[in-house]
């Protein structure tokens, strides 16, 4: 038959380390829902699995495991000259940009969410929650955070009613920031803050029902530090926002010239709409990939 004995005499060995792998994939499926393959690929690098990431994918679709596709809703484009696009982070507390997201307790009470973010690390500084949050308790959060990390050189925000109360002006203007107020209607220029509530409203609103006030705190303070020191970020090659803060941080020790890069710029305010609504699985969450750059 001409036929080589090895495809007469082959015994198929079966899935012998798929099926560690795909039992290993549910578990993360089920902590992480709104995680995708690429996601779940940097998951299990990080956990020491040596894998490829179509490996993944395979296994990841023979599973039936799949994140629902967002829908992408045409919108306006604003073209102000503090949008993201145009005035980017490039370095450390080059700009932080900071917003409120809304949700409720299981008795209809209404929760308040501060969210304060670093344009250039993707590091979420603070996640305030609480019942009512004013202009005074928004220069209280920065101020925690200052002392902390230091002054930023711009803060990025919509023009909600807490950010350009006088209290906040005169704050920043004391610590010498500056404020960077978006075009009204426009979110999308505020686009880091804006994909971070994304992220975090499918992540932990849409999943968690807060039965009190100190239990919604408790959860989005671990989600915080989960975000910043265990959850890969796409934008940063799949790093965290902690490893990716420490590198720029040892280089400016080094005294290096050169940061981590940041995200190249985008071409058109279009690109930064698409970024900003992509979905996690293998979305670029931001704007944007760069890459840590080694020591030299």
């Amino acid at each position: 038959m001409e036929q080589p004995r090895s495809t007469q005499r082959y015994v198929e060995h079966g899935c012998r380390g798929d099926c560690e792998i795909v039992k290993r994939l549910q578990e993360l499926s089920r902590q992480h829902p709104r995680y995708g393959y690429r996601f779940m690929t940097a998951l299990l690098r990080r956990e020491g699995l040596k894998i490829n990431r179509k490996r993944v994918q395979r296994l990841w679709r023979e599973a039936g495991l799949k994140v629902p596709a967002r829908t992408v809703k045409k919108r306006r484009l604003g073209g102000s000259e503090n949008a993201c696009f145009r005035r980017r982070a490039e370095r450390p507390n080059h700009v932080w940009s900071h917003d409120f997201v809304m949700d409720q307790t299981s008795d209809g009470r209404r929760l308040k969410i501060l969210t304060v973010v670093d344009e250039y690390t993707r590091e979420c500084l603070a996640l305030e929650a609480e019942r009512c949050i004013e202009a005074v308790d928004v220069v209280e959060v920065l101020r925690k955070i200052i002392t902390v990390r230091g002054v930023p050189e711009n803060i990025r925000s919509d023009n909600g009613g807490e950010f350009i109360a006088q209290a906040v002006r005169k704050f920043l203007q004391s610590s010498g920031a500056q404020t960077l107020y978006i075009e009204p209607g426009a979110p999308w220029e505020n686009a880091y803050s804006e994909t971070f509530n994304s992220r975090f409203g499918d992540e932990v609103l849409k999943r968690e029902v807060f039965d009190t006030l100190l239990e919604a705190k408790v959860l989005v303070e671990k989600y915080r530090r989960e975000y910043n020191e265990e959850r890969p970020h796409s934008a940063l090659d799949y790093a965290t926002p902690a490893e990716f803060a420490a590198q720029c941080s040892v280089n400016l020790k080094l005294g290096s010239s050169r940061l981590a890069p940041a995200a190249p710029p985008l071409s058109s305010p279009a690109e930064l709409v698409s970024a900003t609504d992509a979905d996690s699985d293998g979305a670029a969450g931001l704007v944007g990939s760069p890459v840590l750059e080694k020591l030299s």
